[in-house]
């Protein structure tokens, strides 16, 4: 038999080695959940992104609903270089002349892009060019037989508004 104080001598020594190891396997643990949290808001930000690029497209075709219920006020030209917000002409409830109607319009759709979109705003001009311009500077060169409407919004904190435009010939 091998005395008690021989066979404990004989076995290797490993103090401290299982600690380090649990510390190295934490901090490995920790690098990839951060990689993980990481991931999920780049996800979380381009389906918010996705979303307000939706919600764009949704408005625009409203507007060119709008313009295809109100052809006489397209074909008499009261929709071209419409932007801004020229306020409400009131003449909904009662009756409106095709102008007065685009100018309502107008009105109605901005103030929902407002609502609906970051800095949202919109325009609506005959354009051979649809996807230029900015908010301030709607660039309609006013040829063509398609109308453009586009949607600006801010999608980011850049401050760069995003563009969302179709071509709309009524």
């Amino acid at each position: 038999m091998i005395p008690a104080k021989r066979f404990a001598s004989s076995l290797p020594r490993t103090s401290g080695f299982t600690l380090i190891e649990v510390l190295i396997a934490m901090v490995v643990l920790s690098i990839g959940l951060l990689g993980v949290a990481g991931m999920q808001l780049s996800g979380l930000r381009a389906n918010h992104s996705s979303a307000l690029r939706s919600q764009a497209t949704y408005l625009a075709y409203d507007m060119a609903d709008r313009m295809r219920a109100n052809v006489q006020g397209v074909n008499g030209g009261n929709y071209n270089n419409l932007s801004g917000d020229p306020g409400d002409p009131g003449c909904v409830s009662s009756s409106c002349t095709p102008a007065l109607m685009a100018q309502a319009d107008l009105h109605e759709w901005n103030l929902a892009n407002a609502t609906n979109l970051p800095s949202g705003a919109g325009a609506v001009c005959l354009d051979s060019t649809p996807d230029d311009g900015t908010p301030a500077s709607i660039a309609c060169d006013g040829s063509g037989t398609a109308y453009a409407i586009k949607v600006w919004w801010n999608d980011d904190k850049s401050g760069t508004p995003k563009l969302f435009a179709m071509s709309f010939k009524p």
